[in-house]
């Protein structure tokens, strides 16, 4: 009578042991997995959630070799200021305080992507020839990024449009009152540039009251090879 309660107890841990066994063959996996088993339900590994990659400036895909990764967003209404990202870093945005009404621009080396200057220019109420200081003495090969903060055009004369078209742009010619503008141009390029968009201020189409939807464009830009003396 009083083996009963020792027999008892050693029938129950073969019978524990038994099951073990059984259940990992069955499981076909180590003592761990079936730890897991118990407690997940599963013998999976947990496999960790893919983030999507993020590239430079937020473009979607790398720049090959010898290409500057670029993002241009222009002014909405005249509310958030436009953006200017050149290789990651922000060259101009209402964060770094260098934003103004009308054109906001950054001057770039195109051997080099070296960042040369940023200036802003009010084409409502400012001077255009101040504009025209800045464009006339660039230099060969100068990158042109330009990104509109709610008015981009009533200041502008023939000259100024001229000097634009001569970096490759073929709206702004066409440019007025109040339009969204982003452009990338050079000083010589050769043919019209691809790197622009215009969204033209309409009252039937604009998203804000008075001001057409912001503009955003991104690329990448090859460098120049240097200059033969």
């Amino acid at each position: 009578m009083r083996l009963a309660g020792p027999m008892r107890a050693v029938a129950v841990l073969l019978l524990l042991g038994l099951t073990w066994v059984l259940a990992s063959s069955i499981l076909g996996g180590d003592s761990s997995s079936l730890v897991k088993h118990f407690f997940s339900g599963t013998n999976e590994e947990p496999t960790a959630e893919t983030k999507p990659r993020r590239y430079k400036c937020g473009l979607s895909a790398p720049c090959p070799q010898k290409h500057l990764a670029f993002r241009l967003v222009s002014g909405a209404a005249n509310v958030i200021g436009p953006k200017i990202c050149l290789e990651d870093k922000i060259l101009v945005s209402s964060v770094k305080n260098n934003v103004g009404r009308g054109l906001n621009i950054a001057l770039v080396n195109g051997v080099s992507g070296e960042l040369l200057d940023t200036k802003s220019f009010d084409m409502w109420a400012g001077d255009v020839t101040d504009l025209l200081k800045y464009l006339r003495p660039l230099h060969e090969g100068t990158l042109v990024f330009v990104a509109s903060f709610d008015d981009p055009a009533t200041k502008l004369n023939d000259e100024a449009r001229r000097l634009f078209e001569e970096l490759g742009s073929t709206v702004v010619k066409d440019l007025t009152f109040r339009d969204s503008w982003v452009f990338v141009g050079a000083k010589g390029i050769e043919n019209k540039s691809p790197f622009e968009q215009r969204m033209k201020n309409s009252k039937s189409s604009n998203k804000y009251e008075g001001w057409p939807e912001s503009l955003e464009m991104d690329g990448c830009i090859p460098l120049r090879a240097p200059l033969e003396n």
